[in-house]
């Protein structure tokens, strides 16, 4: 029974991952991404010169570089979709993604940072900004290459000791990356519903992120099933402790965000360091 539920899943899931990694979808998300700031732009000329108005939005659009915001944020959207169909493939290239989407977010806000800057360039008036936005860029780059270094010596070794186990644990992650996409949809919906009804524009990316850790724990709950190796069930738990770091750092005040997400990333790198050290005389292995 649980077997063909979990085949009925696999099915699903590649559907969905063929439809998505698709060139006409990536053709598709590049058209809607480019339209998306046009159309934010236009708006905010015709706003800023009152031809027109759009009630509770004209707040948001008055300022002239809100169109960015908007399409990094609708970029960040497109991320979190890959981020799911990464989770089966690989646990620590899906936490790779989880940083990549955490130095895109830090150059968001450097440009809303940016976009505070407003008309006078008198440095009393933008120093605050100013220091904020060098802070979010040169983070957004400390991750970024700490990232590619782990990505470089990143080793893949198998959880289970039976090419049958890992098929199960593989289709097991699906079923949960199927589980994420949902939420994700709910979060998504919730946000689009308050800001039609209120005019309030949310960034729920600190959602994401805590439905991702509890995805984390319930795949380390799940690799129990196929392994009790202490370095592979540590390496595992390690990730959600990464996450939750992550999580921490979209909670925090500028600056002090930018550490704690620096430090997540060297954690991961000191693990991935550290992992391959004691498993050097192991097999390298493709799949996870």
């Amino acid at each position: 029974m649980l077997k063909r539920f979990l085949s009925i899943v696999n099915s699903a899931f590649e559907n969905l991952k063929q439809y998505w990694e698709n060139k006409n979808s990536l053709h598709a998300i590049s058209i809607v991404l480019v339209l998306t700031f046009i159309v934010c732009s236009l708006l905010s000329v015709l706003v800023i010169n009152d031809f027109i108005s759009l009630g509770g939005f004209d707040e948001h659009f008055k300022n002239p570089f809100f169109s960015i915001e908007i399409v990094f944020t609708v970029l960040l959207i497109v991320e979190l979709f890959g981020l799911i169909f990464m989770l089966p493939k690989s646990v620590a290239k899906s936490v790779g993604k989880q940083f990549e989407l955490l130095s895109l977010i830090f150059l968001r806000d450097a440009f809303k940072e940016f976009s505070h800057f407003g008309n006078n360039l008198e440095w009393l008036q933008i120093k605050e900004s100013f220091i904020n936005m060098m802070i979010y860029g040169f983070g957004a780059i400390i991750i970024f290459s700490i990232i590619g270094l782990n990505n470089k010596i990143q080793r893949h070794i198998k959880l289970t000791s039976t090419e049958e186990d890992q098929i199960q644990f593989i289709r097991f992650k699906k079923l949960l990356a199927i589980g994420l996409l949902i939420s994700f949809a709910f979060i998504g919906f919730r946000d689009l519903k308050i800001l039609i009804e209120t005019g309030t524009y949310l960034h729920s990316f600190q959602d994401f992120y805590t439905v991702l850790v509890f995805s984390d724990i319930l795949i380390v709950l799940i690799a129990l099933r196929f392994t009790l190796n202490y370095y592979k069930i540590f390496r595992y738990s390690a990730f959600v402790l990464a996450t939750i770091l992550i999580r921490l750092s979209l909670s925090l005040y500028p600056f002090y965000d930018v550490i704690v997400g620096v430090i997540a990333a060297l954690f991961v790198l000191a693990l991935t360091i550290t992992y391959n050290y004691f498993l050097k005389d192991l097999p390298y292995k493709k799949l996870e």
